[in-house]
């Protein structure tokens, strides 16, 4: 009885979740909206109900993400209203139309970049990686796969968030369950009502941007996230190892298709000076050299700041609860942690032609968006990880279990004797170069295979190394 009674109670916590929001249960459902609003309805009463409801008893910046996540699809929500109502737009204006929800796509994932030292940042990563998925709207002919494809980008937090809670905490188990049912149950509605893009009323006036919806997303909105919106057309960011952030800001401009062609001129015969050689009288004397290079004046526009002139971000080198710090570094050739211990980790973020040496036996070492770096480190119990980077050695002077490369292009690792049983997983790696020590002190370099041959042999998928001979 008590199991039942429970059961009830959650159900009505996800109906008076949804119910909160604005053009939804108004009459108790969402009748007399179109079929694919009200499945998507359905998706949010369930999957993400859930996730909101696991967020929450996870609390901290898990649950304040989740609530930029849920603004995100009432966002996207508000716009399937809107095709149900309207005929496509122009391209301009459905870029316009676009606007809000790419814009919470970028506040999700700032929320991310501002709380790196978070002890939640791997379920925050899980998130940032995937939210770009909100851009399918955008993505006819392939919208599914487009979700897909962004499901697969949190892979790599959520496996680290199950190997972390597994056997400690369920409930963190449960929410990544229920954070990829969201992306799994959207790609089943796209595939079902949206099938090469979205579906848009074949009656109705033609949506423009002062086009209003009924469910637009106002009252019960999420709180806003710390500090200020951002811009409503933000720029990619200047890291090369983000692709989700910078597709998610462009993501309204890439499906264009022929339109992107509709503000060219058309060049007739008379304009081309290979079929009328008169033109090429007209601009006076050709220059018989290049053009002098002029440097390009700064601008003295206060209200617009170039970019190269925003603040560095600081450098640290610090220890905040069991997490050693070490960030944004450059040129910094004598960083040393020695007072460590068992439960420690060490989290290496954005150094650059650095080297750093950690003493003692700690939990785990991560490197991320690091280039040309130097690691050397006595012991880890648990696993070195090397992310987004570039140009990085990295040393053992004890013993290490796994090592773990992935999307890093330029890396030596150098095994101590003792760690000859170290595990090596890469993936979307390049020119990586594993160093066995010899008695005589010296080190042999083997390189890491890079391609591979794939062949079925009747029964199942057989995956070699190819070697090209040189």
């Amino acid at each position: 009885m008590e199991r039942l009674v429970e059961r009830l109670e959650n159900a009505v916590e996800r109906l008076e979740m949804v119910c909160q929001r604005p053009g939804m249960c108004e009459d108790g459902s969402s009748k007399g909206a179109a079929q694919y609003v009200q499945a998507f309805d359905a998706l949010l009463a369930g999957p993400v109900a859930e996730y909101i409801k696991i967020s929450k008893e996870v609390g901290g910046d898990v649950q304040k993400h989740a609530e930029m996540v849920h603004a995100g699809l009432m966002s996207e929500r508000a716009l399937l209203v809107m095709a149900s109502q309207h005929q496509q737009p122009a391209e301009n204006a459905f870029s316009s139309l676009l606007k809000p929800i790419s814009e919470q796509i970028q506040v999700v994932q700032n929320f991310r970049e501002k709380n790196r030292g978070s002890k939640l940042f791997n379920h925050l990563s899980a998130v940032s990686e995937s939210i770009p998925a909100l851009g399918w709207v955008a993505m006819a002919p392939k919208p599914a796969p487009y979700v897909k494809e962004m499901t697969d980008a949190a892979m790599f937090y959520t496996n680290r968030i199950l190997k972390e809670y597994k056997d400690v905490d369920k409930k963190h188990v449960d929410w990544v369950k229920a954070y990829l049912s969201i992306w799994t149950e959207l790609q089943g509605y796209i595939k079902e009502y949206h099938t090469t893009g979205l579906t848009w009323s074949k009656t109705g006036p033609v949506a423009t941007e002062g086009s209003k919806s009924p469910s637009a997303p106002q009252a019960g909105a999420a709180p806003p996230p710390p500090g200020p919106p951002p811009p409503p057309a933000p720029a990619p960011t200047s890291s090369s190892t983000d692709d989700s952030a910078s597709r998610s800001a462009l993501f309204a401009q890439i499906n264009r298709g022929e339109g992107i062609t509709s503000g060219l001129r058309h060049v007739s015969d008379d304009m081309k000076t290979h079929k009328n050689p008169a033109l090429k009288n007209q601009g006076g004397p050709v220059r018989s050299g290049p053009k002098p290079f002029t440097a390009p004046k700064p601008s003295c526009n206060a209200n617009n700041p170039s970019p190269k002139t925003s603040p560095k971000a600081p450098a640290l080198l610090e220890l905040e609860g069991k997490k050693w710090r070490v960030e944004n570094q450059e040129n910094a050739s004598n960083l040393v942690i020695s007072d460590t211990e068992l439960k420690q980790v060490a989290y290496v973020f954005k150094c650059t032609n650095s080297t750093l040496q950690i003493k003692g036996k700690i939990n785990s070492i991560t490197l991320d968006n690091c280039k040309k770096l130097g690691l050397v480190f006595d012991d880890v119990v648990g696993i070195v990880e090397i992310i987004n980077s570039r140009d990085v050695k990295v040393q053992v002077m004890g013993k290490v279990p796994t090592i773990s490369i992935n999307k890093t292009d330029g890396c030596h690792v150098y095994l101590s004797k003792n760690s000859l049983d170290c595990e090596i997983v890469s993936a979307k790696s390049s020119e990586m170069n594993v160093l066995i020590p010899t008695e005589g002190g010296d080190f042999t370099e083997f390189p890491v295979p890079e391609q591979f041959k794939t062949v079925w042999n009747g029964q199942k998928l057989v995956t070699t190394v190819t070697e090209i001979a040189g």
